[in-house]
């Protein structure tokens, strides 16, 4: 137990200091309407997946979410955070991933043990499936500035299809979405579970495309471009050993795909001793005894699965009104 004063303890638990310096790599195909991310977590994706001991269909799940919302966090100029975040009816009635602007990500799923245990789930059972009904929300934190927030039903029974139904719904853009998610080994570096996405947008007005092309030129290069990319398979997105720059070029090389400079991903669970020590203190003190058992007050960080235990005694908390 840290001697300092819980609201004044900015540490963190022992969690795993990962990064992963070619997470993402931006690509475009030149002079058309194209652009695009490919995501990959390498062996971040097994030490975010592994945290807690889901069953495989929801890690599969989970993990396409990871790469979703790096592929889309890295597409916008922002300080803060952007969030994808799924609430349901289903076996998983809360899914939650965020992706700070540095490449900090992080996720958690909430679990119904008890409607999971009475789905008849095949081998790959779709997002839908687990999801039920509900809505699905990305969200735009910004540093001094109001949230940014866009919703919509789920439509859909791939969690690609839910985010494609979102763009096209309610920001009249055109995007197709790759994802994937499994176990490829024996855990660690070598192997365990990966995630990847692959995200192709559709550019829109007149920027970095040829004044020449025709409005219908324009649709062909996006059809072309789609067509193309639906060639990828699971195999492809999650093998480590296939560098992105040869990936893309395999898919677009027809095209004369150009790649950005890479940018880094790394385990961004941002819990700390003095974040939830003060969420404690804004609890009437009759509340704070009856979360007390043994003497302490125990607090779960959902994305670490890490147990911060709090003295009842060192946690004030407010008078009763």
């Amino acid at each position: 137990m840290s001697e300092i004063p819980a609201f004044l303890d900015s540490s963190r638990p022992d969690v795993p200091d990962l990064a992963v310096p070619r997470g993402i790599t931006p690509f475009y195909l030149p002079n058309l309407p194209v652009r695009g991310r490919f995501v990959r977590l390498g062996p971040l994706a097994n030490t975010l997946l592994t945290r807690h001991d889901h069953p495989v269909p929801i890690r599969r799940l989970l993990g396409q979410a990871l790469a979703l919302a790096a592929g889309l966090a890295t597409a916008l100029k922002f300080s803060g955070s952007f969030s994808l975040q799924i609430k349901g009816d289903g076996a998983v009635p809360m899914l939650l991933v965020d992706c700070t602007q540095a490449g900090a990500l992080r996720g958690y799923a909430r679990v119904d043990a008890e409607k999971f245990s009475q789905l008849a789930l095949d081998e790959n059972p779709t997002a839908r499936t687990l999801l039920g009904n509900g809505y699905l929300a990305f969200t735009v934190m910004q540093t001094g500035r109001e949230p940014q927030q866009g919703i919509v039903a789920l439509e859909g029974d791939t969690l690609a299809e839910l985010a494609e139904y979102y763009f096209e719904t309610s920001e009249q853009l055109a995007c197709r979405l790759y994802l994937a998610a499994g176990d490829t080994g024996n855990g660690g570096t070598a192997g365990g579970w990966r995630a990847s996405a692959l995200v192709l947008e559709r550019i829109a007005g007149a920027g970095g495309i040829d004044p020449e092309l025709s409005a219908a030129e324009q649709e062909e290069a996006w059809r072309t471009a789609c067509i193309l990319a639906d060639t990828i398979t699971e195999t492809e997105l999650l093998d480590d050993t296939l560098p992105p720059e040869r990936l893309l070029f395999r898919l677009f090389h027809g095209e004369g795909v150009a790649v950005d400079k890479p940018r880094s991903l790394a385990f961004g669970c941002r819990c700390s001793r003095a974040r939830l020590a003060d969420i404690l203190e804004g609890f009437p003190k009759d509340d704070l005894d009856h979360m007390a058992t043994a003497g302490d007050i125990v607090m779960t960080c959902e994305f670490c699965n890490f147990d911060f235990h709090f003295p009842r005694d060192a946690v004030t908390g407010k008078e009763a009104p």
